[in-house]
């Protein structure tokens, strides 16, 4: 067991779905069309190109912040981020920093030792820069992203494993998808994940003294195979005696590991300043009011309000509230199945197992089809132990450690039984013969 153990904290950039973009009134929807065609004096920078402030996207920061439960500031105000790259057009990003819009929020995550509060610092608005294409020796600027709308949501350094981290990350991706603020379609880029780890001794209170940066990451699978290198990397090196220093990584997907980028830039590197061509945003009560009342059930409450009011398995509930348009499809389900005596676990088990179309009319199918549920714990027992007896590379693989390998088994107690069992309790009953 090592002796140092991991701090971090993520920070999440999403595209808001505007049609316009954070500072002019170019095109928004940039994906897959001819580079600069969506472009102006404003989004290029040009000399005496003034500014102006997209409320809509204003409204999808306070969406994302409220619903992370966040003080929206009474006062918040852009700043110039001073830095030289290629991709940014201006010379600088208008960004917030020492007023942002939201503050102070929390997610619940569960990692390998189960729940665990995540702080959330702050949720701002910004502007996303231009897009680099590296070709041959060549490299070729599409300004088409260029002031396209971007929330950046920074939590606390509160994160101690992958499974967290990851956990978090897609809870913010569906978080997005339910408020309808963003599609956050990572390799679109619609949605980029940037970590910052350090490692310290099991034990100390005291941040380290120094941050390592992983910067723009695309998929949830890169991001955590680029952290747990990055921590082993920063653990061999400190037990090899040196000494860490600030740092901004890439992630190399065919090498599979991090590399060296720059040194890491400190805030008082980017020479903040108030935008002087901008007010300050001051949102009133009743405008805060309007956008909480706005907001749709949050996808976690769903997930907990399925299993009370219908009787769900955890598993089931997870996976009938993971997007709002299946959520929606079940519930209107459940309420025609109110008419014709059938259940919301039977209406439950039959769209998780058969997949229906959002027009199919389930409670009518199940009707037809005369599906129930098996919910003797003695029958159940009996068809675990008979996928356990057929499938025993399966089986063999659990053992080993691999615990994925759980729901093919689940779901070859579903095709055994024609989707007539509830697959969370199977799927514990399984589990508890597995040991």
């Amino acid at each position: 067991m090592s002796k140092y153990e991991p701090v971090m904290g993520l920070e999440v950039h999403v595209e808001l779905n505007t049609k316009s973009k954070m500072f002019c009134r170019c095109s928004a929807d940039y994906f897959g069309e001819k580079p600069n065609t969506h472009t102006c004096p404003v989004c290029l920078g040009l000399p005496g190109a003034l500014p102006y402030i997209n409320e809509k996207a204003i409204e999808g920061c306070m969406k994302i912040g409220l619903a992370l439960g966040c003080k929206v500031a009474e006062v918040s105000r852009f700043e110039r981020k001073n830095y030289f790259y290629p991709d940014l057009a201006k010379g600088y990003q208008i960004s917030q920093y020492r007023w942002p819009l939201c503050v102070r929020g929390e997610m619940e995550v569960v990692g390998l030792e189960g729940k665990r509060r995540i702080r959330i610092n702050r949720a701002h608005q910004e502007e996303d820069t231009g897009k680099l294409s590296h070709i041959g020796g060549v490299t070729l600027i599409d300004f088409n992203r260029s002031g396209v709308p971007l929330v950046e949501i920074v939590t606390e350094p509160d994160f101690t494993d992958t499974a967290q981290v990851r956990d978090y990350a897609k809870k913010l991706q569906q978080l997005f998808r339910y408020l309808g603020v963003s599609n956050a379609d990572m390799e679109r880029g619609d949605m980029r994940l940037e970590a910052n780890i350090s490692v310290r001794p099991v034990g100390q209170k005291e941040l380290p003294p120094y941050r390592v940066e992983l910067k723009n990451i695309n998929s949830f699978r890169f991001m955590v195979a680029a952290i747990e290198y990055e921590i082993k990397r920063q653990i061999e090196a400190l037990e090899r005696g040196e000494k860490l220093t600030q740092e901004t990584r890439g992630w190399n997907e065919e090498k599979k590991e991090t590399y060296l980028q720059r040194s890491k830039e400190e805030a008082h590197d980017y020479r903040y300043f108030p935008e002087p061509d901008l007010p300050e945003l001051r949102i009133s009560e009743s405008e805060i009011q309007r956008i909480r009342e706005s907001a749709p059930e949050l996808p976690w409450k769903k997930e907990t309000r399925f299993m009370s009011e219908y009787g769900l398995s955890e598993s089931n509930a997870k996976i009938l509230s993971e997007s709002k348009e299946m959520a929606e499809f079940f519930e209107s389900s459940v309420e025609d199945g109110r008419k014709l005596g059938v259940g919301p676990r039977q209406i439950a088990n039959y769209i998780i197992n058969q997949k229906p179309d959002i027009s199919v009319k389930v409670a009518e199918k199940i009707k037809v089809m005369d599906v129930g549920v098996i919910g003797d714990i003695g029958e159940l027992g009996r068809i675990a132990e008979e996928v356990i007896s057929e499938n025993p590379d399966l089986v063999e693989s659990y053992k080993k450690g691999k615990v994925t390998v759980i729901q093919a088994l689940v779901g070859a107690a579903m095709r055994k039984t024609g989707g007539k069992v509830d697959a969370g309790k199977v799927r514990e009953i399984l589990e508890g013969k597995l040991g």
